[in-house]
């Protein structure tokens, strides 16, 4: 038996690439789908595009939800969850595609492994010149992942990609564990992928392309500005909470770990964005104030010397922190 999966769409502004993208969910040969397009009041022609493809189609088992309110992307993801009749779900950001074989290729491995999550790889093209480029790639070394703690490792050690789209999920996971992304965040995936990481026991991957990222000059990872480095904070300051929270000395040793990588990441992003030297020390000064390795951390065989440099290098003082990070990322 075929379980029925739901299809997640953002729709704000994407009148350009929106077609293209319902065109490959229309197109998968996996046919017990329904689909839910989120209008968080695009004010552009996105819904008309859609409202004449939906019926052009015939597609009965579409349908649109209004947002009263423009409300962010957590709240549009959110709105899939709570509508989804689907024992998976699958969200697909509104400028990209998925290959025809996705949802039949991860439904089936789901359904073998009994894995939460399944993901395949991702096939990222260049806008305008088509140039085909590997993103997000997965660089686990088994195909399977089992037990809370490898699966906390795989994601600290970047083994595979904090996306929500491109993910197969288990609808009764997400409810059951309430996870529902953060409202008001824009960089909402890498703080939810994070907190479904730590309920995961059972991870699986897919060998082969399912889903096509747009790389253009639309995209969010080109258009970065205060208000992403501020969400960032914040994802910081929620990871510093879990830490804090946590009672498993090995899972809180994963998790702080996870933090300390994220600071020092997400620094170098906000200065490749911006490179502007006000808005770096705000997210530094920031970031000082959440937790560190600890100085027996320090003569602890249990952190490898990577990342207690990486937690050196982002705990100086504030005028010395800057100019070395200047002189390690200009070198």
């Amino acid at each position: 038996m075929n379980p029925l999966v739901t299809v997640s769409v953002p729709i704000f502004k994407c009148e350009k690439f929106i077609e293209n993208c319902l065109i490959s969910i229309k197109d998968q040969i996996y046919k017990n789908i329904e689909v839910i397009l989120v209008n968080d009041q695009t004010p552009d022609n996105s819904l008309a595009v859609i409202e004449k493809f939906i019926k052009e189609s015939q597609l009965e088992n579409w349908r649109i939800i209004n947002l009263k309110t423009n409300s962010g992307l957590s709240v549009v993801r959110n709105e899939g969850i709570v509508n989804a009749k689907g024992k998976y779900i699958f969200f697909v950001d509104s400028d990209d595609e998925i290959a025809p074989d996705a949802i039949d290729s991860l439904v089936k491995l789901s359904e073998e492994t009994r894995a939460e999550i399944s993901m395949g790889e991702v096939q990222g093209v260049r806008i305008p010149s088509n140039e085909h480029v590997d993103v997000f790639p997965i660089d686990t070394k088994v195909d399977i992942v089992k037990g809370n703690l490898n699966i906390l490792g795989e994601l600290v050690n970047g083994g595979f990609a904090i996306s929500s789209w491109n993910k197969l999920i288990s609808v009764d996971f997400l409810k059951s564990n309430n996870l529902y992304f953060t409202k008001g965040l824009y960089a909402q995936d890498s703080l939810h992928t994070f907190e479904m990481g730590l309920h995961l026991e059972t991870l699986a991957f897919l060998r082969q392309k399912t889903y096509v990222y747009y790389l253009h000059e639309d995209s969010v990872i080109h258009n970065r500005k205060k208000v992403h480095f501020d969400n960032w904070i914040t994802i910081a300051q929620k990871i510093n909470e879990h830490y804090i929270k946590e009672k498993n000395a090995e899972r809180g040793k994963l998790i702080l770990e996870y933090l300390i990588n994220f600071k020092a990441v997400t620094l170098q992003m906000n200065w490749k964005a911006q490179q502007n030297e006000e808005l770096w020390k705000y997210s530094y000064k920031a970031y000082s104030k959440l937790k560190k390795l600890s100085l027996q951390d320090y003569f602890s065989s249990d952190y490898s010397t990577k990342l207690k440099k990486q937690d050196l290098f982002y705990r100086l003082p504030l005028f010395v922190g800057y100019r070395f990070f200047r002189w390690r990322f200009d070198r």
